[in-house]
């Protein structure tokens, strides 16, 4: 190929003869000024937007909207602004698909940064593929006992996980809430327990039952089962001849459905005076699909809209959150949105306090000294219970039909031990069918 000759043999470019025609014209040369290009961070977010969790996603999509218009002029880390490119991947509610779309973000995406949320069946395997390739992840919405036990961590040892962080509520938390909660309403104290045999249930088994014996509650444990479980009727038999008068299950979504229907039809829902329910139980879609048999079940909150904290990454109070969410879907507000709104709060702050935030070994040590506010409250790092892990509080809530008009259902607060910054809104009463 041949190559283009200089405008004159004397050699003078066409660039510099250019700027020298303009200096004679008056206009004067213009310096060729090297600016810095921005940079831009690229963040992966992994979630179940389909299949038998897709309710935990289902406001993903609105809390990702209000985070890129705060920052669409960039973020400001270590005196460098940086763009932020949001990645989102839908798991399908399967860990197998979750571990593979954490890998096609770090293979394919070249991602700097991986976040997660909901359930352990998402977490876990995107926070291992994120170790395992040594790309810094923070997750929330599982237990943290789930997340750092369930993936291999030992009690007394020092932590496995050097790029892997998680902050959510822990088994203690529903300890402290079901201690106060449950004292709400007269019962034996005789409590039910129908726990998967999963990450959750693995955990809760261990370490809930325990506390509440000491706590003086008498446990009927029915077993493990194995998630998609269409016949509960001897789980229900044996509830039934034990004479429990408190319920508490940490199942999916949709068998708990099946579940309390075959509870109802069988005479558990009358003999029951608390129905606790974690992981299902949480959205309002849940509830109003199971009509009156959803009418004054007893739940742990994470988020509430009368939660008195704000969202940094969104810019939006609690309140602003829940009422933005139901402008934008036309649905009712549910927990997660605020949870998930927390996850950005947190991975924002991780990256304005890094050194360097396409640094990955920059972006862990910021998140292990991570000590910040966000929508559910603060999240700190530097306090424990474990390295790589920070808790926050639970709120004991009662569905009460009706409240969100018509057969809508709403959230009222009944139990703030576990955290006091929160409002009562209303007092527990006990489950009554029909």
């Amino acid at each position: 190929m041949t190559q283009k000759k200089t405008s004159s043999g004397t050699g003078v470019s066409r660039r510099r003869a250019l700027s020298a025609g303009l200096a004679v014209a008056g206009i004067g040369a213009f310096p060729v000024i090297a600016r810095p290009q921005t940079q831009t961070l690229r963040i992966g977010v992994v979630s179940p937007r389909s299949g038998p969790l897709a309710l935990f996603g289902e406001g993903d999509g609105f809390v990702l909207d209000q985070v890129r218009k705060q920052w669409a002029g960039g973020v400001e880390s270590g005196g460098k602004r940086y763009n932020i490119e949001f990645i989102a991947k839908d798991t399908q509610s399967n860990p197998v698909r979750a571990a593979a779309m954490a890998k096609e973000l770090i293979n394919s995406d070249k991602v700097d940064f991986v976040l997660s949320t909901s359930t352990p069946e998402t977490v876990n395997p995107v926070a291992d593929a994120c170790e395992a390739a040594g790309v810094p992840a923070l997750s929330t919405t599982s237990p943290w006992e789930a997340f750092y036990f369930g993936r291999g961590a030992k009690p007394g040892e020092p932590s496995p996980f050097k790029w892997t962080y998680h902050f959510c509520f822990g088994v203690g938390n529903f300890a402290k809430l079901y201690t106060d909660q449950w004292s709400k309403v007269p019962t034996n104290k005789k409590v039910g327990m129908l726990l998967p045999a999963d990450a959750d249930g693995n955990a809760i088994r261990a370490m809930l039952i325990p506390s509440l014996q000491k706590a003086g509650f008498t446990v009927v444990d029915a077993g493990p089962y194995q998630n998609g479980l269409t016949d509960f009727s001897a789980q229900i038999a044996l509830f039934r001849k034990e004479g429990i008068e408190i319920f508490n299950t940490f199942p999916f979504p949709p068998d708990f459905a099946v579940f309390w229907r075959q509870a109802a039809q069988r005479g558990l829902a009358k003999q029951v005076k608390i129905v606790q329910l974690a992981k299902a139980g949480l959205f309002p879609a849940e509830l109003e699909a199971m009509g009156q048999l959803g009418d004054g079940l007893h739940a742990g909150a994470y988020w509430h809209r009368s939660f008195p904290f704000s969202s940094p990454a969104t810019g939006m109070t609690s309140m602003q959150l829940a009422d933005g969410y139901e402008k934008a879907s036309g649905k009712t507000w549910n927990q997660q949105i605020g949870a998930t709104a927390s996850l950005f709060d947190a991975a924002i702050a991780t990256v304005r306090s890094a050194a360097d935030p396409k640094d990955r070994a920059s972006l862990a040590q910021a998140m292990s000294r991570l000590k910040t506010e966000t929508a559910v409250g603060q999240v700190d790092f530097t306090t424990g219970p474990v390295a790589n892990c920070a808790t926050t509080g639970l709120v004991g809530v009662q569905w009460v039909r009706g409240k969100g008009g018509a057969n809508k259902f709403g959230l009222e607060i009944v139990s703030n031990a576990d955290n006091p910054k929160v409002p009562l809104t209303a007092a527990m009463k006990p489950y009554r069918l029909g």
